[in-house]
Order: C-alpha cells, then structure tokens, then sequence
C-alpha cells in the first residue's frame, strides 16, 4: 500500500540535514551551556551561534531570541506573562476568533482571573478586518494576539498593518506565526511585531523546540523562575540539539524557500481545481489567494470530516479534518463557525497539507481514491439522503 503524507501543518519529516547535523554533533557535544569549564563553554557557543543564526534570518538581535519547547509554551508565555506584566496599564486584551488553542485557551485563564477579551470576529475567508480591530482598541488595552496565517484554513492575516495600528496606540502585539515560518518570508523588524512564535517542527526541523522573539523593551514577565537560562527568562537546561536543529532547519528552509513555494503551489492549485470536478458540494474553506503555499483545505457536504480521514487512512493518505480533534469535544471546528461556514458543513472538514517530498503522482492518487471514498460516505449518510 503506497503511503502519502498529506498532514504537514501537523508537523514535518525532519530534513535530512538536520538529523545528520544533530546526530554528529550528540555524538561530540554533551556539556551544559551553563557549565564553567570547558565541555560547557563548548555547548555555550554552540547554543549562542545557534542564536546568532536565526536571529540574523529574521533580521532581530540574537538578545531578542528566547528558546522554548514548543509554540504552545511560546504563545502561553506571551500571552500570560504581558497580561501580568501591564496589568497596572489596564486588563483589556485582543485576539481573533480564530486562534490556536494555545493562545484561546490562555486568553480565557486570564478572564476568569479579571481580564476583559475581545475576540475579533472574521470574514468568510478568515481575515480580520482592520476596521473592526480599531474600534474595539480601549484605553485599557495591553495586548493584540492575531495569528500570521491560520493552520486551518491557510489564510494569511495582514500582521504588517496589524503591527502599526498596534504602535499607534502603544499596544503591544503578539503573532503566532507557527503556520507560517518556513512558508513565508518573515522579517520581524519589517513587520513590526513586538513578540512572536515559531516552531521547529513545522519546517522539517525538530519537535520539542520553539521559540518567542520578545523585542526588546516590551514588557513581560519571565516564565520560568529557578535559573539564569534564556536571560533569566526561562529557567531549565537548554535543549542544545534541538535548538541547533532548529536553526539548521529554517535556515535550509530560506534558503530552498522559493523552490519549495514553486513546487507546493502548484500541488496545491491541483487540489484546488480539481477536487470540485471530481466531487459535488464541496468547498474550499480560507482565502482562495491570501493563502499559505501548501495549503488546501475544503468542507464536503453530508461527510463528516473523521470518516474521511480514516478511510483515506485506509489508503495510505494521512491528512487531517478541522472537526477531528474538536469532534471529541462534540464541537465542530471554531474556526470554521467563526468564518460563518454552518455547524453541519463544518464537521465535513478535511485539510490536505503538502511537503517538499510530496509528487504529482501523489496528487494524482489522492484525486483517484478520494471522489469513491466521498461517494461511499454519503450513501450511508441519513442527511445525503434526506438532500
């Protein structure tokens, strides 16, 4: 059975590069960073080149750059910790309706701990509107949290023009940009974000390494105490292999970056196109251009999205459905109900997310089994029959 990855917003394969960079390097280096002798001044200048390499490819001080664990860790930090931070400023925060959990999920701690947040509501295809974001900025504002580009749908926010009405009201504004690194050309000074989140595992680095750029000046509070790691910001021994993976991993991934948006952009027009040919009632979910180059996601009407998944498992497809870790919650994706798609058409979610290793013949393959599999569902589903 052919075996075809279509699920790259999950995480990545790890580049090849990159595991022979960390393998050589496991084998030589072991100290710790913070040792004072020389097994540890050997890991410190490692970890600081490490620094000093993704720093200078997102155009920021190697001082602005902060390792974490993972984006969820990163968005929980800025999100929290600016909130503490300014509270004697005021208590109003700003998110879209349409972030990650991780930055969701924190955003409702703080208001049960007093917080006022507004989440922004979106259009059909998932943008902002800078409108709307200007009328609900209060004097009480600390803090905008809006995503670069959505992991569900792939739509890409406009962070740029989010960043300077941020400035003119002397808010801080953070971004999640976990979709969006290695997909999108991400200068931080020219986009004029105060904080923001990238995760090695989205651009076929490493998992359990991340990281927050804090700009310096912008008030927050540390998130682990104990340790002078990470400048006495984030206590604990730092993940040495994992964050030289990390920038070994994104700075192929600029490198390659206009070959690779080449490739997936037209896998993904494919997909676009022709899905719709081969299957009634189904709907491409996100903006139709605005949108990350890889990225192709839709809601077929009478199918819930798991079943679909799994019996596209069954082939040997793996991808993933925007209601399939909401479903477990009987809920359908939020960020579909937030772009007014209905509670009924947003449980047929499925999202096919393409790599540098995908192929045209795995296109091909998808368009073959995907439209019976589609066929097969609907004809023991009690709504299709009902239509």
């Amino acid at each position: 059975m052919k075996k075809i990855y279509l699920d790259h917003q999950a995480t990545t394969p790890i580049h090849p590069e990159v595991l022979s960079l960390m393998e050589n390097i496991q084998k030589e280096i072991f100290g710790n960073p913070q040792s004072s002798h020389y097994f540890g001044f050997e890991a410190k200048k490692l970890l600081e080149e490490a620094r000093e390499n993704i720093a200078s490819l997102l155009n920021v001080s190697p001082s602005e750059i902060y390792f974490t664990s993972s984006g969820a860790e990163s968005n929980n930090w800025a999100i929290k910790k600016v909130a503490f931070a300014n509270q004697n400023k005021g208590n109003h925060i700003i998110i879209s309706a349409i972030e990650h959990p991780s930055v969701i999920q924190p955003a409702k701690r703080l208001e049960k701990l007093g917080f006022e947040i507004t989440y922004l509501p979106v259009d059909k295809y998932g943008t902002i509107d800078l409108e709307e974001l200007k009328k609900k900025i209060k004097k009480e504002t600390i803090l905008i949290s809006i995503m670069h580009a959505n992991y569900e749908v792939g739509t890409i926010e406009p962070i740029k023009e989010i960043a300077e009405i941020a400035k003119e009201n002397k808010i801080i504004f953070h971004s999640d940009g976990v979709a969006a690194a290695g997909q999108l050309k991400i200068d931080l000074k020219e986009l004029g974000v105060d904080l923001y989140t990238i995760s090695s595992h989205t651009f076929y680095g490493p998992k359990g390494v991340a990281l927050l750029y804090i700009k310096r000046g912008t008030k927050i509070q540390p998130l682990i105490e104990g340790g002078i790691q990470e400048n006495n910001r984030r206590a604990g021994t730092e993940n040495l292999i994992g964050i030289i993976g990390m920038a070994k991993a994104y700075e192929i991934a600029i490198k390659e970056m206009e070959e690779r948006k080449n490739k997936l952009e037209k896998l993904r027009n494919r997909l676009i196109e022709e899905l719709p040919k081969k299957i009634d009632n189904i709907y491409l979910t996100g903006h139709p251009q605005n949108r990350l180059p890889n990225h192709a996601s839709f809601c077929v009407e009478y199918v819930e999205g798991e079943a679909m998944v799994l019996y596209l498992n069954q082939y040997g497809i793996a991808c993933a459905s925007g209601s399939a870790c909401s479903s477990k919650q009987l809920k359908a994706s939020h960020v579909l109900l937030a772009m007014g798609i209905s509670p009924v058409l947003a449980q047929g979610s499925v999202i096919f997310t393409l790599g540098i290793n995908n192929t045209e013949e795995d296109i091909d393959y998808l368009l073959e089994v995907f439209p019976p599999i589609v066929k097969r569902l609907r004809e023991i589903s009690p709504l299709y029959k009902i239509s």
